[in-house]
């Protein structure tokens, strides 16, 4: 996360520069760096945060050490002897420089070590190499590609509007060091038309990266989780062919809406997506979804995991009669449970987890599942339990009503809050005009209604035409569909998919596009955590290598110019212990620059 100005000051103004003598083989070494002055209970310590390298000493010029410098006046590399403005260079020193310490400065303070991370996976993936070759430079000097870069970056790291990422956090990001001195982010015109030149690269990009998560993890594609999710415009989106209104899942029926179906793998790895009208339904969206994946990748056999809304009958006998069958494994409506209780009713329970047993029976040529989740059960009767508790309580105080058209409007009130819990009270009203008394207003609890209702708590029922499976096999497989409720957790709350501020369609679908690359980022990286610190997240990572920053320092030196040293802050113990881990490594700094000499801040 780019650093807020106040922190900024705040940290630069308890900084120092300090240089250290050791005298090794005999020889007199100076080291120079930055360092912070940190107050803590037991004391002041002080925290090195740059290290400058050594300068040479006077006293020991057969040990000059040269470094290379580049001179931005010429325009060319030059080699030079760095010495301290209070000691004279010997004569035998090559091109000596001689530094005025006591007035360095330190300037433009910039997020680093997230801005790598990104611009690593970036290149792991390929993706520099796929845009390259499909974006190139314009005549103007604009490089697509590389702005492309920095919008999924933004979007990964710390994501907000276009406006935003042009005018506060690239300038307070280190992906201008990262891109090269030839990149430059141009205006926010910029940003808004590289989104008009992605959309046609889509299918390309879903066949790379397929490729590419093949040959870094191995992944397998036998096995395909479908769902759907949706996010929705603020303001008036009627320039918007596909904002429609429809049921939202984000819970904001007052707002137009796209619907967003994914196609994602048991490790959260998305293959492909489809952007469709805010008001379609679940059931409608099968067949394309099956002959768009069979387009692109061919007939296999696969096993498809779908919630209980997305297939209908007629489908899923059309999946059925295929050649070769199409495989799935869904979900049935929480009615179905109670409807083929005879049939499962005296077969014998199987044990998957401590929790969890399952059973296992056929009808018409399909496996149905059985589940019950212990932890399920207690979980649905305590949240029924307590909303009837709220509603017995909310009754006794409806007896003060003045009237019975009053106590009307306050059960409806109840009734919303309970939900289907309201079909457990028996509830007995007077006739109309006659005013509210505790003899005839009288309400009570269903008992047998509750012992039914609790007989089936915690209890889901799948169906699938996957034969001679354990059923114990097939209930390990269904639970994988909560992966892709992780994948549209990420979208929504990590990358910001929502809500949509753009009022142009094509810019609309080029916004979740730049969303599906920055996940794109967000799952390899999850993918590399696995293996080497499974107790961290994607989110976790990029927080800690936030906190190393970039700045410059610039050293006067006697002649009127300026030396610039580009640093990164030196990692802290836990950073270190983070890039050890996963065999990580920063890169090293940049070189310095000579310059003219500029108005130095004071």
């Amino acid at each position: 996360m780019p650093a807020s100005a106040p922190t900024v000051v705040a940290w630069a103004s308890a900084m120092f520069l300090r240089s250290n003598r050791r005298k090794k083989d005999g020889k007199i070494h100076r080291y120079c760096s930055i360092v912070e002055s940190i107050r803590t209970r037991r004391g002041v310590y002080q925290r090195a945060c740059l290290y400058l390298g050594e300068l040479s000493d006077s006293q020991h010029a057969a040990w000059t050490k040269a470094i290379a410098v580049f001179n931005t006046d010429a325009d060319a590399p030059e080699t030079h002897s760095l010495f301290p403005a209070d000691r004279t260079p010997p004569p035998e020193a090559l091109a000596p420089l001689s530094l005025r310490l006591g007035e360095y400065s330190l300037s433009a303070p910039r997020q680093f070590g997230a801005c790598w991370l990104a611009t690593e996976l970036w290149q792991k993936l390929q993706l520099d190499q796929f845009w390259r070759a499909r974006l190139p430079v314009s005549r103007e000097g604009t490089d697509w590609a590389q702005l492309l870069q920095v919008s999924v970056a933004y979007r990964l790291i710390d994501p907000g509007s276009e406006w935003r990422a042009h005018r506060h956090w690239f300038q307070n990001s280190a992906m201008g060091d990262l891109l090269g001195p030839d990149f430059h982010l141009g205006g926010k015109d910029q940003l808004y038309l590289l989104l008009d030149r992605l959309l046609e690269h889509r299918p390309a990009l879903f066949q790379h990266l397929k490729t590419r998560w093949q040959d870094l993890f191995g992944v397998k594609y036998d096995v395909l989780l479908n769902d759907l999710t949706s996010t929705y415009f603020e303001g008036a989106a009627t320039e918007i062919e596909k904002a429609e209104y429809g049921y939202s899942r984000d819970h904001r029926p007052d707002c137009q809406q796209v619907v967003l179906g994914l196609i994602v793998t048991p490790e959260g790895f998305p293959l492909g997506y489809e952007i469709l009208p805010g008001n379609t339904t679940d059931k409608t969206t099968l067949r394309a979804t099956l002959e768009s994946i069979e387009r692109q990748y061919g007939k296999a056999e696969r096993v498809w995991l779908m919630d209980r809304g997305i297939p209908t009958e007629e489908q899923l006998a059309e999946m059925r009669a295929a050649q070769p069958p199409v495989q799935y494994l869904v979900g049935t409506p929480r009615a179905r449970v109670r409807q083929s209780h005879a049939q499962w009713r005296d077969l014998p329970w199987q044990q998957v987890r401590d929790s969890v047993r399952v059973k296992l029976f056929q009808e018409e040529g399909e496996l149905y599942v059985v589940a019950e989740s212990q932890g399920r059960v207690k979980k649905e009767i305590a949240i029924r339990r307590k909303k009837l508790a709220r509603a017995l309580w909310a009754l006794r105080r409806l007896r003060r009503a003045s009237s019975r058209d009053q106590a009307l409007l306050r059960l409806g009130a109840i009734q919303s809050k309970v939900g289907r819990a309201w079909k457990l009270l028996q509830i007995t009203l007077p006739p109309d005009g006659v005013a509210i008394t505790r003899e005839n207003f009288r309400f009570q609890l269903d008992r047998k209604a509750l012992a039914t209702a609790e007989a089936y708590d915690g209890h889901y029922l799948l169906r699938s035409n996957l034969s001679g499976k354990e059923p114990a096999y097939l209930w390990q497989l269904y639970m994988l569909l909560v992966e892709i409720e992780g994948v549209f957790k990420s979208f929504k709350n990590e990358l910001e998919i929502r809500p949509v501020y753009h009022s142009v369609g094509s810019r609309v679908e080029a916004h979740i596009f730049v969303c599906f690359l920055a996940y794109c980022l967000h799952v390899t990286l999850r993918q590399e955590l696995r293996g080497k610190a499974p107790g961290l997240t994607p989110r976790a990572v990029l927080e800690k290598l936030a906190t190393v920053q970039m700045l410059d320092v610039k050293l006067p030196t006697t002649d009127g110019r300026v030396l610039t040293l580009t640093r990164s802050t030196e990692p802290d113990r836990a950073v270190k212990l983070l890039l050890q881990t996963l065999g990580w490594q920063l890169p090293a700094q940049s070189p310095p620059r000579l310059s003219s000499e500029q108005k130095l801040p004071s």
